[in-house]
């Protein structure tokens, strides 16, 4: 059984990935308007009416900004942490809520939705209990790994043996560095709960390589403190210094964009 991969959209201004079959068809977070999301979403010939369910990673208004207009619109079903749909309820910009549509994941645990085997993944990020995603049909897997302050040997092991992986590199350290933003920030970013830098993303990257991967999106590429460039080339020089025997041309990676769809991978 294949599967479809395309991010929609993926940054601090919103984030909204698509994994599916023939037969499930998957959004990982709703931080964008419903209405970007069916555009997104006619890329790949659906509708909001075709998702089958929504996997939100965390609650952070970049990644549920859409949630309750998409939920009030088509009822979907959503699957995430118990710590994670207390923190939605909260959000002041949700909306009323259909009755039932939350259902309570263990994180750390495995579930199905429709012919898609999905594991959440606890990761390290300021919020109730943050999540990444591995998808598996069949012999085709997928995964999305964004915000994330680092990764462990745990996270590794479970990430093995993919096709695609959406893959944070948020920032560059000597961007960050002298960028905008406050100390207080940038400490929050660079630290431990906050997100991937494009050299921690190379590094991360290199010990997920085989010779199968067939597509790596770089996601979550900051607008101010980041190039998508230089996140390429980064993570490209980091898996050319790496005491592997892979080169970075061995692999397709590209940056994924902040308001634009990717192409469609095919795995």
């Amino acid at each position: 059984m294949s599967m479809r991969v395309m991010s929609i959209a993926s940054g601090s201004s919103g984030n909204c990935i698509y994994v599916g079959t023939d037969h499930t068809h998957l959004l990982i977070d709703a931080g964008i308007s419903c209405k970007k999301v069916n555009e997104g979403l006619k890329e790949l010939g659906l509708t909001g009416e075709d998702i089958t369910g929504v996997l939100v990673t965390h609650e952070h208004a970049d990644h549920i900004g859409g949630l309750g207009v998409f939920l009030r619109k088509y009822k979907t079903p959503v699957y995430t942490a118990e710590e994670t749909i207390r923190q939605i309820y909260g959000y002041k910009n949700i909306g009323k809520l259909p009755e039932g549509c939350f259902h309570p994941i263990e994180a750390g645990g495995k579930f199905s939705v429709g012919d898609i085997d999905v594991e959440s993944l606890p990761i390290s990020h300021d919020a109730a209990r943050p999540l990444a995603y591995r998808m598996d049909c069949g012999s085709s897997s997928a995964a999305v790994v964004t915000d994330l302050g680092y990764y462990d040997q745990t996270l590794v092991e479970h990430l093995q043996g993919l096709d695609a992986i959406l893959l944070e590199a948020n920032h560059d350290l000597r961007m960050l560095e002298v960028g905008p933003y406050p100390y207080y920030l940038k400490q929050r970013i660079a630290g431990s709960h906050g997100h991937l830098s494009n050299e921690a993303s190379g590094q991360f990257l290199n010990e997920l390589l085989h010779d199968r991967m067939k597509k790596v999106l770089l996601g979550h590429i900051s607008k101010e403190n980041n190039m998508a460039a230089l996140a390429l080339e980064t993570v490209r020089t980091e898996i050319e210094m790496s005491s592997s025997s892979w080169h970075a041309d061995d692999f397709s990676i590209e940056p994924a964009g902040r308001d634009r769809a990717s192409e469609i991978i095919y795995i």
